[in-house]
């Protein structure tokens, strides 16, 4: 039988909190105050690097570009779980599934790769402080953005195809707070050993790949530090790099567990938990984590405030 004869699924119905059914409108509530405050923070914080000229370096470009980048990469998920919350029918098109996957792959990649190139550059600044103006030059800063974005919105094509052709006869509750590969493939009506085992693959190579990257520039950073002779030497040089450790730490604690494993899942209630870690909680926090922990994010806002008359 060919695979068009068993595809019947034309929706798919996004189950997403069904322990919390009575509580639906205040999980609403409190989502909808985290995503405003997400939108907020990060372009706060995009704006901010794009109109001091102070903070025209590539360690801000590169924090900007985050905070840019976190701006869709929550669009690809929170609204829709925003919308499921308040409506009786939690329902998305087969093709919109697809899409929202790819977007939230696509972006989630994107972060992936940006952390592994503020791992290096910081790597640059401490460890080659002498060569750093010439080799981090505003062009290289600008390629390496770039490539960030490219490789990202590459990496889900061949992911999305194999899950394009597989065949969805029913059931078709997702259940997850989100169109996602694992409970995509539970509901396929055919073996999807290949299509975990294609995702294993990838993200190991993605995930882990940049992970390793990440951690062997902290190794060279802690070595190069512990080198430094004041205390007030070695606290000035972490204080540039506990931003960025914080952020890959929160992110990268849960995307690890999530997807770089051949199990289709662990339990239902296990990936929820980290998929609002990853997708609601690590953008949040990011905005608060590079502004109150940043002397120059938070000089240069007062800056701001002051110019536009808000503060005096």
């Amino acid at each position: 039988m060919g695979t068009g004869n068993w595809s019947h699924v034309t929706e798919f119905i996004i189950l997403g909190f069904p322990h919390f059914q009575g509580v639906q409108i205040y999980l609403f509530f409190l989502l909808l105050s985290i995503y405003l405050t997400t939108i907020l923070g990060n372009l706060l914080i995009f704006l901010v690097v794009y109109l001091d000229s102070r903070l025209h370096t590539p360690m801000y470009r590169f924090v900007s570009i985050l905070s840019f980048l976190e701006l869709g990469y929550t669009a690809a998920t929170i609204p829709k779980m925003l919308a499921n919350l308040l409506s009786e029918k939690k329902t998305i098109s087969f093709s919109g599934c697809l899409l929202q996957i790819y977007f939230f792959h696509s972006l989630g990649a994107t972060e992936c790769y940006l952390l592994t190139a503020m791992a290096y550059d910081r790597y640059l600044a401490i460890c080659r402080p002498l060569h750093y103006p010439t080799l981090m030059t505003q062009s290289l800063c600008i390629k390496i953005a770039i490539g960030c974005w490219l490789g990202g919105l590459a990496g889900p094509v061949v992911e999305i195809s194999l899950v394009s052709r597989l065949p969805f006869c029913g059931p078709n509750h997702i259940q997850h707070i989100f169109c996602d590969f694992p409970p995509v493939l539970s509901l396929a009506c055919t073996d999807t050993s290949v299509n975990v085992l294609v995702d294993f693959i990838i993200n190991s190579c993605k995930i882990l790949a940049t992970f390793l990257l990440i951690l062997s520039s902290y190794l060279q950073i802690i070595r190069t530090v512990l080198k430094i002779p004041s205390a007030a030497g070695k606290k000035k040089a972490f204080s540039t790099c506990a931003s960025h450790l914080t952020v890959v730490l929160i992110f990268y604690g849960s995307i690890l567990f999530m997807y770089v494993r051949l199990k289709k899942s662990y339990s239902l209630d296990y990936d929820r938990a980290l998929a609002v870690v990853y997708s609601v909680i690590t953008p949040f926090l990011n905005p608060f984590i590079y502004s109150l922990r940043n002397k120059e994010i938070k000089e240069a806002l007062k800056r701001q405030l002051m110019r536009t008359g808000i503060l005096r």
